[in-house]
């Protein structure tokens, strides 16, 4: 079992900046690779961002493309999505979960195993 808990969400304005970081209970999250969801009211639940294990590769959805970037830090078992540039469609609630190693489309939900509780975003206009 892992245990993830997301923070650092809030209120801001469109053009404005969050850090959103996600602490796991075990040391052994450092051997997964670690994906952001968000999912906005009434809309099914998207594919934002992912790293790997290592940290040395990411891949991002197009819609978040050069605002976005995924980070980790291994040694304290914390993943991070520095957001820039956020617009009033950035707004959601935003999941991180851990990939499956037996799962390889790292797009799709059911990728992932062991999912945080959320945090809210909201971008004002």
């Amino acid at each position: 079992q892992v245990q993830l808990v997301e923070s650092g969400g809030g209120l801001v304005q469109a053009g404005g900046s969050l850090r959103l970081s996600c602490a796991a209970s075990r040391r052994t999250f450092s051997s997964f690779a670690v994906a952001w969801f968000r999912q906005a009211p009434g809309k099914e639940r998207d594919f934002v961002a992912r790293i790997n294990w290592s940290g040395g590769s990411t891949d991002y959805a197009d819609s978040v493309k050069g605002r976005f970037t995924i980070s980790r830090d291994n040694a304290k078992n914390t993943v991070y999505l520095q957001m820039n540039s956020l617009k009033p469609e950035d707004t959601a609630v935003y999941y991180c979960a851990t990939q499956s190693p037996y799962a390889s489309d790292y797009l799709a939900r059911t990728a992932y195993n062991y999912w945080g509780q959320g945090t809210q975003v909201t971008v004002s206009s």
